[in-house]
């Protein structure tokens, strides 16, 4: 098998039906298996859902987290390479062929994604740089904006970047020698960011490959589980972990005080 693409689902049924579709229409000439996990969903799905497309099903009891539910995907997989897709993605033409072949011609890489879409196909941002101190410091105090944006290189060719966004990356078998499995202490968001961050630690890389392209239906799936509010509390919890507590407390506070001076300034003027 050379490749295994994974889908976590958490109450995204029309969603995922119509992910795994697109995967079919795009006809990748590899060999490939689709296995769904799903974490405890009231909208339950069935095999016989997907009875035309052969798919895989893991079911949960209960929501494990972004990061375990694609780690069980991953140990039943049989492919050389795993390709994670979110469940609010359609899948273009070429694409899986296209991240496959790429990763098989860089010995180096760890992690590949496709250029992100969004529903009107316009570019989407989905390339990160890694959050510091520094960057903080010069985005929000010293006024150098975009360092803590998501952003999407120009040109349709090959890019090593930072990190990229998790709602669909292909990850090489030397990054599973070297990197291991998505840390299941993040329940959801930044298990993208360290992942990216034990790749290059590693002495591997992370590329952006714009000739694959998945539409991404952004937050479709993530606001089935979580309400905006809710959202910004769970990523404390994931920051803290990514950067530990004494980094998180410093960026929040640079972040704190920024919005402080710009509230001020606003009301004086």
């Amino acid at each position: 098998m050379d490749l295994s693409i994974i889908i976590v689902n958490f109450n995204t049924k029309k969603l995922i039906l119509n992910c795994v579709e697109s995967i079919t229409i795009s006809k990748p000439k590899i060999k490939y298996e689709i296995i769904v996990v799903d974490n405890g969903s009231s909208e339950k799905i069935e095999t016989s859902d997907f009875v035309n497309y052969g798919v895989k099903i893991i079911k949960n009891d209960s929501n494990l987290g972004f990061a375990k539910a694609n780690n069980q995907g991953i140990r039943k997989a049989k492919g050389k390479y795993i390709v994670l897709l979110n469940s609010d993605t359609r899948v273009k033409k070429y694409t899986i062929d296209r991240l496959y072949e790429f990763a098989k011609s860089k010995s180096e890489a760890g992690v590949i994604a496709p250029r992100l879409l969004n529903p009107d196909g316009s570019v989407q941002g989905s390339v990160f740089r890694f959050p510091t101190i520094g960057r903080a410091i010069k985005q929000y105090w010293l006024g150098k904006k975009g360092l803590l944006e998501k952003y999407a290189p120009g040109g349709n060719e090959a890019h090593e970047v930072e990190a990229v966004v998790g709602a669909a990356f292909l990850i090489t078998p030397e990054a599973f020698n070297k990197v291991g499995l998505l840390d299941e202490r993040y329940f959801m968001y930044f298990e993208d960011l360290d992942y990216c961050r034990r790749v290059r630690q590693n002495g591997l890389k992370t590329y952006y490959l714009p000739k694959a392209e998945v539409m991404h239906y952004h937050g479709a799936s993530g606001r089935k589980i979580l309400d905006t509010r809710n959202q910004w509390r769970r990523l404390i919890p994931s920051s803290k972990i990514y950067h530990g507590i004494i980094v998180h407390n410093i960026i929040f506070f640079i972040t704190w005080a920024s919005q402080k001076v710009a509230a001020v300034w606003r009301k004086v003027n």
